[in-house]
């Protein structure tokens, strides 16, 4: 199957309708049936203002990089940056173009 691999970065301690960015993103996606999504919490990161974010400061706690993903059609990802437009989110986002499928006998 082909798709796209549609990720965010969000700040850890980012929030959204008083909810984690990265929680909010996970459940509006699930909300608007995508099947599946992840978040990831890096060691270590820097963005467009090229403050670099590291795990071994205390006071850092909760100002590291997420990063969410979801694997979708195109169209389901089109739907969701639109959604995620309308409420008035502004992220960085990849979107990249991804064969996709299962191993073994479907379930």
């Amino acid at each position: 199957m082909n798709g796209c691999f549609l990720k965010f970065y969000v700040a850890e301690n980012r929030r959204h309708h008083r909810k984690l960015a990265y929680d909010w993103l996970l459940e509006e996606a699930k909300q608007l049936g995508l099947h599946g999504g992840s978040a990831f919490r890096a060691l270590a990161g820097y963005g467009r203002h090229g403050r670099l974010h590291e795990e071994r400061f205390f006071e850092l706690a909760g100002d590291l990089p997420v990063e969410v993903g979801f694997v979708v059609t195109r169209e389901e990802a089109d739907r969701f940056l639109a959604h995620i437009a309308a409420q008035g989110l502004n992220l960085f986002y990849l979107r990249v173009p991804v064969e996709y499928g299962f191993t073994g006998d479907p379930e």
